[in-house]
């Protein structure tokens, strides 16, 4: 995965939590639902970035960028900003 395709992902994302507070504000989506779907997409949003951040780093210390990997979403989570 290139750093455009991760890019082009937390795009698509971002549109996708976009549309469901617009859906949501409008009654078309049960609140629970809504806040259930935006967690598992802050997940992944996280996830992208991580991943965005590991590739960078990696061409920072002259090394290749395509051995970084998707970290899991409880390791991811547990960061501290």
């Amino acid at each position: 995965m290139t750093e455009q395709d991760i890019l082009g992902r937390i795009k698509e994302l971002v549109d996708h939590e976009h549309d469901l507070r617009s859906r949501a504000s409008r009654g078309e989506l049960d609140p629970d639902a809504e806040r259930r779907r935006l967690a598992e997409l802050e997940v992944m949003l996280d996830q992208c970035w991580d991943l965005l951040r590991q590739r960078r780093a990696r061409i920072d210390s002259d090394q290749s960028p395509d051995t970084a990997q998707p970290r899991p979403p409880g390791q991811v989570e547990g960061y501290l900003q």
